[in-house]
């Protein structure tokens, strides 16, 4: 059937003469853009693997996986979508509808369920956009407080878009409509044009009108897109595909994480051969971004999730991610012309591309230039604006520098630009090019390379957080052993005040539950993350591989799986787990949430839930949006018997606390402090504690919370980690009679110890226990040697006790219960190890050198028989006190006779571990050679606070007219030695607020100077 008249040939032939030039236009500006992004650096690691990327692209496409995370707009996209992609078909066929009304598409043109797609994509088309259009009238920029995502975005852009969308949406209806008008159709396939019908006159020339006017709001929309090529609204419907199917990680994942290489020419750039003549230091210039980079330009859509999410921008500063790409996409494309005519500067500014046969610029070439683009070729990248526009900065620095590479505008990207890898290679340039950055990272950067901390502390601090433990915390010292866990403490962990509570109770619940675990002390070094953060590779990569070689001398012979590190700052764990593979350090990285929420779900930690106040958790950027570790912390937290208040913004939309991208060591001169906006998110919950994972997002929400509370909000509020929650409900689950667990349940362990009686522990033992004159029955001790110790615990050989167990006491008495059997005779061989105390039974009481002890104790002391004379040999275990409890009185050698008080004792001086064994020769007593000691620094013992020293090793002289007490078994002989090498227990005194404890000249982050 044909309805072919002059007047639809007519409007056909105006039709098709018009669309040449338009498609020619379009074409000529897709060329173009291709030219512009060929203009950046080489990247070879986008392409492949094929099948992978090819995947993860019709993933995002037909789910709308990305698009959907902003839930109101997802449904409203695909429809859109989906109808510009099938549409298409339906605008290339009103070019023969112009011509003849009846004309369809051969074979599918009148199948009834083409048809009946085409019905419910015209109709889908009009709802998308008309939903579209409201969504963004409805944030407009008109509102105030910054709270617009499409503030800074072009408007007539995307009313153009939108209006064009939605006549090629009413285009298909009413040509259907028409259509059904004239030569009818089944009401099945126009279930809703045949309504529409209705109103229309059965006119085939409508049909051909319709189809024009369909056609022509087509041809308008090459004509503008092809025009305006950085109209990424536009461009995006064909350029998106290609962005997401070269994104960063090829399984899918968002460009976080690791932060990608500083590349030029395609390869990885080694910093020892690199030449900044020809290499490019990040990026100080367009054309030094890669040229994937430049493809996220163009892709940029300006929908603006970027920036409602940005956390600078949300309080203030001049950052927004979306103007940040918008401002490099129109200075690339302005500057292209320039580089496509061979132009090109070198750091001076001088012209090195269009230049003659003497070098210098060649004025006819570069007269053909248009004058804009030579002007925009002279725009630094970076810097402040001076009001001449020949001079501006594209980025001003304080918009560069405002990010906290928290990377919420990558996780909510649809199109998956990159911008934190493109703020990171503009400050590369900056720091390591133009010497170009914050005074405050100055001192940074020279604390990072002189002391290998940010916090310019020494070295030998690193392990002062361990010093009030009731147990020893095993050290690396050459020896990795059957150890499971490398406990990497961290720079904050080992100075920051606060974070040394949460390594303190990582610690202490890693001993609770048996896990074998060692630390490296002195061996650690900042591992970079704030120095890459801020641009300064070279540090970074020097920081990276000074660990890497520590820890492959750590796990030496091991297999990768086997390589365990657990660490308590998620950027210790990035960094270690994500960034040193890049160097060639592969270990297995474990965030402490992580490990403690398996040790809790193997029943190793046994928490006893209590009613408390209510929490809300705080994700930390670079445990969750960069990690994805959320649910670990908050299961643990559960745990704990908190309930928990989530704040409005959490998971992977959580609010940054301002302290990542090396924004901890810099101040905020603008706008609302980042933590402040954050802790004040928290108060809005009612939370009596805000619980977080991060010693950098404790410190910031901790200098927030005292800042509200000095306004009179958030009282009693306090910011903890989640270890120390999980700690105090574990604690609550272990009876007196039992300090630490075993690898079996602690729970079990605790019922055994509350059966047992009497209920004594060795450090309720009174020190002035008397030892058993060796003349009674020695046969009576020997079935005690003879106990197995028990299992469980870490197993661990040298100066380190097993954790999980009670420690064995040194050089103890028998049991108060049977202070009357005689002294155990001297075991002969074997491996000298002490008796463990059989569960139930009181551990024996230490026998200590002499020191001074109140009067109460001296009458006891007074009335005691001689005690035991320490020996040497065994293992040098030291027995440690009960947490919470007083140190165990030691019990002082008599040097006349018991009736002694053991105030007359002089006072003790303390010695080095490193003391000659014959400190004590002149005792008397024979003892085997000092061993080796396989744990600990080394180092000399310390006083503890408010206490006297320990005293030297000594053995007390047995009186005259006393019986001479029994040789004691050479597994008692370790008191001397270990007790020479150990500060007395004591309770510390409590610590005063010191902030981050900065040198001076550097500022404390989170607070106002």
């Amino acid at each position: 059937m044909s309805d072919v008249t002059s007047v639809t040939l007519t409007l056909g032939t105006i039709a098709a003469v018009l669309s040449i030039p338009c498609w020619i236009i379009f074409f000529s500006g897709a060329w173009r853009m291709v030219q512009t992004i060929r203009l950046g650096q080489p990247d070879g690691t986008r392409l492949f693997p094929i099948l992978p990327r090819f995947k993860q692209l019709m993933v995002e496409f037909a789910a709308h996986t990305r698009m959907n995370k902003f839930r109101t707009v997802g449904w409203a996209h695909w429809l859109v979508m989906v109808g510009f992609l099938l549409g298409s078909a339906a605008w290339l066929e009103a070019y023969g509808e112009a011509f003849n009304p009846h004309f369809h598409w051969p074979f599918i043109g009148d199948w009834g369920p083409w048809s009946f797609l085409m019905e419910v994509l015209g109709i889908g088309i009009v709802v998308g956009i008309i939903a579209l259009i409201i969504i963004r009238q409805r944030n407009h920029p008109r509102r105030p407080d910054r709270m617009s995502r499409f503030a800074g975005s072009s408007f007539w852009q995307a009313y153009f878009v939108e209006a064009v969308v939605l006549v090629e949406g009413l285009g298909v209806i009413f040509v259907r409509a028409s259509k059904y008008a004239v030569y009818g159709g089944s009401n099945v396939e126009y279930f809703f044009t045949r309504w529409v019908a209705e109103l229309l006159p059965a006119e085939p020339l409508l049909v051909s009108i319709f189809a024009v006017i369909k056609l022509f709001s087509g041809l308008i929309w090459l004509l503008i897109v092809g025009r305006y090529i950085t109209m990424g609204v536009a461009w995006h419907r064909f350029s998106a595909f290609f962005n997401i199917y070269f994104k960063r990680e090829d399984d899918g994942g968002v460009a976080l994480g690791a932060a990608k290489p500083m590349m030029s020419n395609g390869q990885v750039l080694e910093l020892e051969e690199a030449d900044p003549e020809t290499d490019s230091f990040g990026a100080g210039k367009a054309e030094d971004f890669s040229w994937k980079a430049l493809l996220d330009f163009t892709t940029c859509t300006e929908c603006g999730r970027c920036q409602s999410q940005c956390p600078a921008w949300n309080t203030g500063k001049p950052l927004s991610p979306k103007l940040l790409i918008l401002a490099l996409r129109d200075h690339t494309y302005a500057k292209a012309p320039y580089l496509l005519a061979g132009g090109r500067k070198d750091m001076a500014g001088e012209e090195i591309g269009l230049v003659d046969s003497d070098g210098n610029p060649d004025e006819a070439k570069l007269a053909k230039i248009p004058e804009d683009a030579r002007i925009e070729a002279g725009r630094p990248l970076v810097g402040e604006s001076t009001g001449d526009p020949a001079t501006d900065g594209i980025i001003d620095p304080e918009v560069l520098w405002s990010c906290t590479t928290c990377g919420a505008c990558v996780e909510q990207c649809p199109v998956d630009i990159e911008h934190v890898d493109h703020i990171i290679d503009m400050r590369r340039y900056q720091v390591l090019i133009e010497s170009s950055f914050p005074s405050e990272l100055a001192g940074l950067f020279k604390n990072l390379e002189v002391k290998g901390n940010p916090w310019g502390q020494n070295a030998g601090d690193r392990l002062k957080w361990a010093e009030d433990l009731s147990f020893e915390v095993p050290v690396y010292e050459g020896d990795f052993g059957d150890t499971e866990y490398l406990f990497w403490v961290g720079c904050a962990g080992a100075y920051e005040d606060r974070a040394k509570r949460t390594t303190r109770a990582v610690a202490e619940l890693l001993h609770i539950a048996g896990v074998n675990f060692m630390v490296l002390g002195t061996g650690e070094t900042c591992t970079g993350d704030s120095a890459r953060r801020a641009g300064n590779e070279l540090l970074f990569q020097t920081l990276a591989q000074q660990n890497i070689e520590t820890f492959n001398d750590v796990f030496e012979g091991r297999a990768e799986k086997q390589r365990k590190i657990v660490v308590t700052c998620p950027h210790c764990y990035n960094a270690i787990g994500n960034e040193y593979p890049q160097l060639g350090g592969d270990y297995e990285v474990v965030h402490h949430t992580q490990l403690l929420n398996r040790l809790v779900r193997d029943k190793r930690l046994i928490p006893v839930a209590e009613p408390a106040d209510n929490t809300t958790y705080h994700d930390p950027c670079y445990l969750g949006r960069h990690n994805k570790i959320y649910e670990a912390p908050r299961e643990l937290v559960a745990a704990s018997g908190a309930t928990l208040n989530e704040m409005p913004r959490h998971g992977e939309r959580s609010l940054c606390c301002g302290a990542g991208g090396a924004r901890m060591w810099m101040e905020e001169h603008l706008g609302k402090r980042v933590n402040v906006e954050r802790t004040d998110e928290a108060l809005a919950t009612e939370a009596k504690k805000i619980a977080t994972g991060c010693p950098f997002c404790r410190v910031m929400l901790s200098d927030g919370v005292t800042a509200r509370q000095e306004s009179g909000q958030g009282e009693g509020v306090e910011v903890v980690d989640v270890a120390m929650m999980l700690l105090d409900s574990v604690k609550r689950g272990l009876p007196d009679t039992v300090t630490v667990g075993s690898k079996r349940s602690p729970a079990k362990v605790a019922v055994a110890a509350a059966t047992a009686a009497p209920k004594t522990t060795a450090s309720m033992v009174p020190a002035e226990a008397p030892a058993a004159p060796a003349s009674e029955e020695p046969a009576k001790a020997a079935p005690a040697a003879k106990k197995a110790p028990a299992k469980g615990g870490l197993q661990m050989k040298g100066a380190k006790k097993a954790p999980g167990k009670a420690a064995p006491a040194k050089a103890a008495a028998p049991e108060a219960s049977e202070a009357e059997t005689p002294a155990k005779a001297p075991a002969k061989g074997g491996l000298q190890m002490k008796a463990k105390k059989a569960p139930g039974k009181a551990a024996p009481a230490k026998a200590a050198p002499a020191k001074a002890a109140p009067a109460d104790a001296a009458e006891e002391a007074s009335q005691a028989t001689p005690a035991k004379a320490p020996a040497k040999g065994g293992l040098q275990m030291k027995a440690v006190k009960k947490p919470g409890a007083k140190a165990p009185a030691k019990a002082a050698p008599a040097k006349e006779s018991s009736a002694e008080p053991a105030s007359a004792a002089p006072e003790p001086e303390a010695i080095s571990s490193e003391a000659p064994a014959d400190d004590t020769a002149d005792s008397g007593a024979s003892a085997p050679p000092k061993p080796i000691r396989t744990g600990g620094l080394q180092m000399k013992a310390k006083k503890a606070p408010g206490k006297a020293a320990p005293a030297k090793a000594s053995l007390a002289e047995p009186a005259a007219d006393e019986p001479v007490p029994a040789e004691p078994a050479p597994e008692e002989a370790s008191t001397t030695e270990e007790k020479a090498s150990e500060p007395a227990p004591s309770t510390p005194p409590a610590a005063k607020p010191r902030g981050l404890a900065m040198r001076p000249g550097a500022k404390k982050p989170g607070s106002k100077q």
